[in-house]
């Protein structure tokens, strides 16, 4: 038996509160599992409850309020990371969160299916842009590094990434649904 506490996300209402627990775990995460950053900072709990508020809970959130505004046939477009398929030390917490967008696009598709609502999750490797403190676009040694890894020899630009997103959005893309789409120029392979 369903009931409002456990409804699936199409099921539920904008209106609804909606009560969500969350126990903080109190242990350190050291930035690099593998020994730490140089300065040995660990990420704290409340830095990592921080990046899934962020990437996790307001897309469900904000998905969960829009639904009524959200005609069906529309289109959901969830942002992941490269960094949730490939590793980079010091980035495991913010992976762990765009990993968990992935699962979570998969439900929304299943979950809004009915209503035709398509979801699918844009996944951009390194691109050069603020992100990080512009350390791809603006640290020569970094972008060198990036493009070492890409087999088309290059970073990222933003119009990569922006040229793309109306191409998934289309009509002519219609058949995708619950679909990780990485655009990250083979980065990593």
């Amino acid at each position: 038996m369903r009931t409002e506490e456990n409804q699936p996300l199409a099921g539920r209402r904008a209106d609804h509160d909606v009560a969500l627990q969350v126990e903080p775990a109190h242990l350190g995460v050291q930035d690099d599992l593998a020994g730490g950053p140089p300065d040995g900072h660990l990420v704290a709990g409340a830095d990592v409850d921080g990046l899934f508020d962020v990437h996790v809970k307001a897309p469900f959130f904000l998905t969960q309020a829009l639904l009524p505004l959200l005609a069906d046939g529309g289109r959901i477009l969830n942002v992941s990371s490269g960094l949730a398929r490939f590793t980079y030390p010091g980035n495991a917490a913010y992976a762990a969160a765009k990993g968990a967008v992935e699962v979570l696009t998969r439900y929304q598709a299943a979950e809004l299916g009915d209503r035709r609502i398509r979801v699918n999750v844009l996944v951009p490797g390194a691109i050069a842009t603020d992100f990080g403190g512009g350390l791809v676009r603006d640290n020569k040694q970094v972008n060198e590094a990036v493009a070492g890894a890409i087999p088309l020899g290059r970073a990222g630009e933003p119009d990569d990434i922006g040229a793309a997103v109306p191409l998934i959005l289309a009509d002519g893309f219609a058949w995708a649904n619950g679909t990780r789409i990485e655009l990250s120029g083979g980065q990593n392979l």
